[in-house]
């Protein structure tokens, strides 16, 4: 068995940029800005727009800006 790629919602990808620091907020969600791949402020990354992605979106979205 292979990888299976995520089920996008009509294969849309959204832009998330990271407009401020995690440092001094929960560690948990310094690890969900990671793992969507934000590395320093103003970084920003494609990613598709599943439901897991949606959810980290929302977890940091105090944190983010979705462009």
């Amino acid at each position: 068995m292979g990888r299976r790629t995520p089920k996008t919602i009509d294969g849309n990808r959204i832009n998330v940029r990271l407009v401020k620091s995690p440092i001094g907020f929960n560690k948990e969600q310094a690890k969900v800005v990671q793992g969507m791949g934000l590395r320093r402020i103003g970084h920003s990354v494609e990613l598709p727009d599943t439901d897991a992605t949606r959810g980290m979106i929302h977890k940091v979205r105090h944190l983010v800006v979705v462009e």
